[in-house]
């Protein structure tokens, strides 16, 4: 479960924030920068919903 969720984090977040760099105007780049601290939200964020449900 615990990977399932960082899996979904990761993957909703990281095309979240790739799509704000694009609206902001960002180059390829900055969107994988920006997509990256997605990523990272993703991370924690799924890990903290996966110990919410145990």
């Amino acid at each position: 479960m615990t990977k399932l969720c960082i899996f979904a984090g990761t993957t909703v977040l990281g095309y979240a924030f790739w799509y704000l760099g694009e609206l902001l105007g960002l180059e390829f780049f900055g969107c994988f920068l920006l997509s990256s601290v997605g990523s990272v939200l993703g991370v924690w964020a799924g890990w903290k919903i996966a110990r919410h449900f145990r």
